[in-house]
């Protein structure tokens, strides 16, 4: 979708814009300037076309500290990531010199820069828009954030901006489909990501560097194997939040971000040399509350216990890998060394075999009686809260998702006597009992559990004059 991002100084009401456009209450609104640490994204409700939000956060919250480079952060990274800016004033404080040096860049935008005054709560602050004609933005709307005033005109003028790009976003979407499997290269920085698409496309393609970060965007790059199409989607290095230097490293991790969204596999490159750490772990609980098919790349084995027999090592790596990232453990993992190029053909072949094994979704005859018997073996326990109740499954089915179409990952939806009776621990015993008869690698296992009663699904009776 498109993107649209929100700048200006601090307290100007980015927030309050921010909310309202998305329909709902995400970013934090307080009057104490630089509120917004981290930038955050949400779809937009209100205007015709759908795009995405950004809110920048404020610039020059304090000007002895870097304003002038503060501003140009803020600046290249609207003008480089959005289709349109939404440049934010206060008509109630008037023009300052923020304002003059935020707009001193953003005239030299390639995407259109729409000025929205806002603040204009009552007439009487309609007077000051004169001030803000010295900006020499050709484009103007004046709104309250707080109360919705004069939303219209704006939805109206992003709209102009938004229509031409639709038909864009349809070609895009046609090239997507005819993407084939679109793996997303994720992980933290220096880990070898761009190291490993070299590799496998053996060719210098992207930029590699010891420097952590130096991959700022998303980069699709097309490539064939084994007669199955790929598109590899080599992203930034995810950093902790608390670390991201500047606004350059927070939108690229709203771009991983995305693109663990869009990606059919996600790819987890570990450096195994340093070990799992916790900005992994982070990463793999990303994917993990996307639902996403996974491999996880231990790249660097060349440097994990180099002394040792190669079983051993392997061994090694798999018991480690199983520890640090339990809860990822239906994805199955590569170990290789994208400096060498050592056993980086195994990513895409392992990736094919996920494809493969996630075409065979069980029918609903299959699935109820893998289920039923995990119920007969190990019966769910009772719940004292609720007069001694017990879950009881009447019957089961699966759903597809559109949205993983290459790679397909189910939905099993059970049908109960009481959703609330499902614990968690039964709900791990269930998934390890479907995975002995459905293995399926790298494909989660995604339950929906709904409530209905017995008679719902007790079978018609028969007529008893036949």
């Amino acid at each position: 979708m498109p993107t649209v991002a929100i700048v200006g100084r601090p307290n100007v009401g980015k927030s309050a814009l921010f909310n309202r456009l998305a329909g709902r209450k995400i970013a934090i609104v307080h009057d104490q300037p630089g509120v917004t640490r981290d930038r955050i994204a949400a779809p937009c409700t209100l205007t015709g076309h759908p795009c995405t939000l950004i809110d920048t956060g404020g610039i020059g919250a304090t000007l002895d500290d870097g304003f002038g480079e503060q501003v140009a952060i803020e600046a290249d990274i609207a003008m480089q990531t959005a289709d349109l800016i939404l440049f934010l004033v206060d008509a109630q404080e008037g023009l300052t010199s923020i304002d003059q040096a935020l707009a001193q860049k953003l005239r030299k935008a390639k995407p259109p820069v729409l000025l929205v005054i806002n603040k204009v709560d009552h007439d009487k602050h309609e007077g000051t828009f004169a001030d803000f004609t010295s900006l020499g933005l050709p484009e103007s709307v004046f709104v309250s954030a707080e109360h919705g005033r004069n939303f219209s005109e704006l939805i109206d003028k992003m709209d102009e901006t938004l229509e031409p790009l639709a038909s864009e976003i349809e070609e895009v979407m046609e090239v997507a489909e005819a993407a084939g499997i679109k793996l997303a290269i994720i992980g933290k920085p220096n880990a070898g990501k761009s190291s490993l698409v070299n590799a496998i496309l053996k060719d210098a393609r992207t930029i590699v560097s010891a420097i952590p970060g130096t991959t700022r965007d998303a980069v699709d790059l097309p490539y064939s194997f084994a007669g199955e199409k790929f598109t590899l989607i080599d992203t930034a290095g995810l950093r902790p939040r608390g670390k991201r230097d500047n606004s350059v490293e927070v939108f690229s991790a709203i771009r991983s971000e995305k693109a663990i969204r869009r990606a059919d596999l996600c790819v987890l490159v570990i450096d195994l040399a340093a070990g799992v750490s916790a900005q992994d772990r982070k990463i793999a609980q990303l994917i993990l509350e996307e639902k996403k098919p996974c491999l996880i790349v231990l790249n660097k084995f060349d440097l994990f216990h180099p002394g040792a027999e190669y079983k051993d090592r392997v061994a090694e790596a798999d018991e480690h890998v199983r520890r640090e990232l339990f809860f990822l453990s239906y994805a199955p993992f590569v170990a290789c060394s994208a400096k060498t190029g050592d056993s980086t053909e195994h990513v895409l072949k392992k990736a094919l075999a996920i494809k493969k094994g996630a075409q065979d979704i069980p029918g609903t005859g299959k699935l109820n009686r893998i289920l039923q018997t995990a119920f007969q073996k190990n019966p769910p326990p009772t719940d004292s809260s609720k007069s001694t109740r017990r879950l009881k499954l009447y019957y089961a089915t699966t759903a597809l998702n559109e949205k993983y179409s290459v790679i397909p990952v189910p939905t099993l939806v059970l049908f109960v006597n009481d959703k609330h009776l499902m614990k968690d621990s039964y709900e791990a015993y269930l998934t390890n009992q479907f995975r002995l008869s459905h293995p399926a690698p790298g494909i989660p296992v995604i339950f929906s559990t709904r409530s209905r009663t017995r008679r719902e699904w007790e079978p018609p009776k028969k007529d008893q004059g036949h």
